[in-house]
This record gives structure tokens, sequence and C-alpha cells, in this order.
């Protein structure tokens, strides 16, 4: 106990630095804002300022991107309610209730609820990383080469499978990334690999182009081709916010459930915070006596999901900083974002830089009081955002898009790069592939391929090495076990999935098209 307690002090001392602080605070209002915004999201926000990252020092530039991620879950509900257009993937559970009770007049009490749930949730997961992170770093100090391998096969394998959507598609997703992962000249050898005669390729593929092109221009690309969303209009004032003492106890269990939910799901890897809000929703809609009033406005429906998605965003941190194995695709590019600094996630990482670790943990703590002190009086600046056209928001984040990647290298090919990737993430949008999956193959697929070499050079070329550890045995049970349990409810659903996902796509094409048709009219 009193260890644990030095080690927060240490963190505090860390966090608690003005330049932290500042950073810290600069990051939950960035992500707080990039939330608000609809079609952009944790992911995109985090790549977009991945770059700015490099000029920092290691602690303030995971504190700030760590800020960003888990500040874009708080403001995401914003848009979800007032817009029924959610700013995040997970707050789209949020505006099936959400919006219903904005437009009851009660948007006031929704934001409220949505941020004192998100403050709950939040907590809850910080409170589970400080238990469990040093307890599993000291387990993960027998992990080997092998060991370390078999773990990234089985989170790739997490994150193909567990995420929505075709299995299949998501293990094509991620071989992509691995294949793309080679690019570049081989450490070993120094062999150009993949790099079609250009010299830019030699270094790779840029981790920052990839995300921003997949996720932040493949967003707007989107956006601009459904034709936007309508103008907010409704003003939200202090005084209407005030939830009564009944809508604090409909919130109070679905808080709690949210909170354990969000945070059993957020450690798996490749879950995420969508997944656990999803969860979290269904649970609740599964115990409640009340069912027929989810999708109309109840507060469970909205305290339930908000707890889950910020309790996953926090507990998503203990495989990405123990075990090296992002819980998440926005993880995955935190994960980068270390690697760039020198400091490698893992067991050693509680070991030889105790202030990064704890000072992020201690950054959390301050983080999350900061947003529920800023979102609440936020909330009139975030609706007059939402006022701004579409036709002038687009192209402001494309600039900062460009300017952004070309900071990197100063290379104008990242630009390319980045428009290359969103063209191709939009159409992945359209024909079903989700781009997080392809991330994570991204990022882990060097590091798997340099612990098989090194596994293969303690076995002296034998594979048998993979099956003779323990751990490292279990490991890929586990993996063998997933893919089996993929492909068994494949055959069990049926081969008609397909057919029936692309007449969904195909239905709600034509029904984007009618609304753009009768808003051009």
């Amino acid at each position: 106990m009193s260890e644990l307690l030095g080690n927060l002090v240490l963190g505090f001392e860390t966090a608690l630095l003005p330049a932290n602080l500042a950073y810290c605070f600069l990051g939950v209002l960035l992500g707080t804002l990039i939330g608000v915004l609809p079609g952009i999201g944790s992911l995109a926000a985090v790549s977009m300022l991945l770059p700015v990252s490099f000029y920092l020092s290691p602690e303030a530039a995971i504190v700030m991107l760590a800020g960003v991620y888990y500040g874009a879950e708080y403001g995401g509900s914003t848009a979800a309610i007032l817009l029924n257009l959610p700013g995040t993937p997970s707050s789209a559970v949020t505006a099936i209730d959400g919006n219903p009770l904005a437009k009851k007049g009660r948007a006031g009490v929704a934001l409220f609820i949505t941020t004192i749930a998100s403050f709950a949730g939040g907590t809850f997961g910080i409170v589970l990383l400080i238990a469990l992170a040093p307890t599993l770093a000291e387990m993960t100090l027998v992990f080997g080469p092998a060991e370390y391998f078999s773990m990234m096969v089985l989170g790739l394998i997490g994150a193909a499978t567990i995420t929505g959507g075709s299995p299949a598609k998501g293990l094509a997703m991620v071989l992509l990334g691995l294949a793309l992962g080679t690019v570049g000249t081989d450490v070993n050898s120094g062999t150009a690999r993949f790099t079609l005669g250009a010299l830019e390729l030699y270094d790779g593929v840029s981790l920052v182009a990839l995300a921003m092109g997949l996720f932040g221009v493949a967003e707007i690309i989107q956006s601009i081709h459904t034709g936007g969303a309508d103008q907010i209009r409704q003003k939200v004032r202090l005084r209407e916010m005030a939830p009564t003492s009944q809508d604090m106890k409909q919130a109070g269990l679905p808080m709690a459930r949210g909170a354990v939910i969000g945070s059993a799901i957020g450690i798996l890897p490749g879950a995420g915070q969508t997944m656990a809000a999803f969860f979290a929703y269904a649970f609740e809609k599964i115990v409640s006596r009340s069912k027929n009033l989810f999708g109309t406005g109840h507060i469970p429906g909205i305290a339930a999901p908000e707890a889950a998605n910020n309790a996953a965003v926090q507990s998503a941190f203990i495989p990405t900083l123990t075990l090296g194995v992002p819980g998440s695709a926005t993880m995955a590019i935190m994960l980068g974002a270390l690697l760039i600094h020198g400091v490698a996630p893992g067991p050693s990482l509680l070991n030889l830089n105790p202030h990064i670790f704890w000072g992020l943990v201690a950054s959390f703590w301050i983080g999350n009081l900061l947003l529920l002190i800023l979102n609440i009086p936020l909330i009139g600046l975030w609706v007059r955002l939402l006022q701004i056209p579409y036709r002038f928001l687009y192209p402001a984040i494309i600039c900062l898009i460009c300017v952004g990647v070309y900071s990197v290298n100063l290379s104008v090919f990242d630009i390319g790069l980045v428009l290359l990737f969103g063209v191709i993430g939009y159409f992945m949008r359209l024909t079903g592939f989700d781009p997080a999956p392809l991330v994570v193959g991204f990022v882990l697929g060097p590091i798997m391929e340099e612990n098989l070499r090194r596994a293969m050079l303690i076995g002296r070329g034998d594979p048998a090495i993979f099956v003779d550890r323990p751990i490292s045995f279990w490991l890929l049970v586990v993996s063998a076990l997933m893919l089996v349990w993929t492909v068994f409810s494949f055959i069990r659903t049926g081969a008609g999935a397909p057919s029936n996902e692309v007449s969904s796509t195909s239905s709600n094409s034509t029904g984007e098209n009618s609304q753009k048709r009768q808003s051009d009219e």
C-alpha cells in the first residue's frame, strides 16, 4: 500500500509540472472540441495532433494525446444529443435516447447526465488501471520474444473478429495492415521492401498519413457525400441543465453497471469503447423493468453507455502500457507515439520509466476533473459552434490535416499519401471494411516481425519454441479458439449475411440519395 501511495505521489509530481498540466488542459479542451464536431472522432483527433507531440517531451506528449482521447469521448455525446449526429462512433448509442430527450425540451438534462456518467465511468477505469497495471506488469516479466509474438497474434485476431461487421473483412484488414507495415528498409538486411522505387518510402509508410487519411479525410468525404446535417437552432441555458432527483435516481445503477462493463471490455485487445457502449446499453435494456421506454428519451439509456465508453477508454491503457498490445485503434496510434519518443510499452515501462506511467495515471484524474468543470459551462459554446456551416468547417479540417502531415517530414509526398488513404478509406466504408484493424495490424506488424525473428534465433530455427513455452502455447490456443468460434458463428448464421449487408448498404445509399435530392429541391 505504501509503495502504491509513493507511486501516486510520483505521478502527481510529474502531472502537476506546469508544462504537463498545460498540455493536459490543452488536450482535454481540444478533445472535447473535436468530439463535438460530427464525423471526426477521437481516432482522427489523436492522429491529427500526433505530429505536434513530436516536439514535446515524452510525458507531455502522451498526457496531451491521452487528454484528446478521453476528451473526445466526453464531447462526442453533445452532437449526438442535439443533432442526432454522433461526434464519435461510441456516442451513437447515446443518440438513441439522448436525442428524443432533447426533443422533449430536456437537452440540458441529457447533456448534464452524460457529463456526470462520463466522469463516473472514467474514474472507475482509472481505479482499475491503478489496481491491475502493476500486477500485470509483474506477471509479464516472464514474457520473452515467443510470448510477445503470440500475444500480438491474439491481439490481431481479436481486432479482426471482435469488431463489428464481417470477421473475414476484419482479418483482411489486419493482413493489409501487416503488409503495409513491411514497406521500407529491412532492419536486419538493409534491403528495401515494396518501396516501388520511391525514396520517400525507404523509412516506411507514415503512420500519421495512414491514420489521418483512413479516418479524418475519409470521414469528411463521407459527410460531404451524405450532404452533412441539419443546422442546430436550439439554445441550452445553464439553469435548464439541472436534473431532478428522480433523474439522478434512475441514472445511478446504470452508471455503475456501465462502468463495470466498459472497464471489462476495454481491457480486451481490439474491443474498444464502441463495443462497450453497445454492450452496456443492451445489458441495461435486458435488466430494466421499463424496456418499452428505451428509445423514447430514457435516462438509463444515456447514463449506461456514457459511463461504459469512458471506462473503456481508461481501461484500454492497461494492455497498451503493460503488454504493448493496443486495446483499440486509437491505442495503436498512442503506442506509435510512445515508440517514436523511444519509450517501449510493456513490462519494463513501470521499472524503466515510472514517471511516465504514473504521471499518465495522475493526469487521468486531473483531466477527468478538468472535463467535469469545463463541459457543463461550455455546452452553450459547443452548441453555437455547431451552427457553423459545414462548407466552412470541412475545408478548415482538411487544411489542418495537410499541415499536420507535412510538418512531420516536410514532405509533399506524405500529403499525397494522406489524400490517397482518404479515398481508400472512403471506399472501404462503402464496401463495409472497417479500417481500424488495418491500423492495429500496421502498428503491431513490425514489432511482431522483430519478436518472431528473435524467437527463431533463440530456438535455433525451430518453430516449436512457440508451443514449448507454456504461456506462448496457451495464447496461441486462445487465438485458435477465437478463429474457430468465428468460423462456427459464420457457418451458423449462414452465407446470406453478406447479401443482406449489401442490401442494407444499398438501401441506406438510396435513402441518403433521396434525402439529398429533397434538400437540393
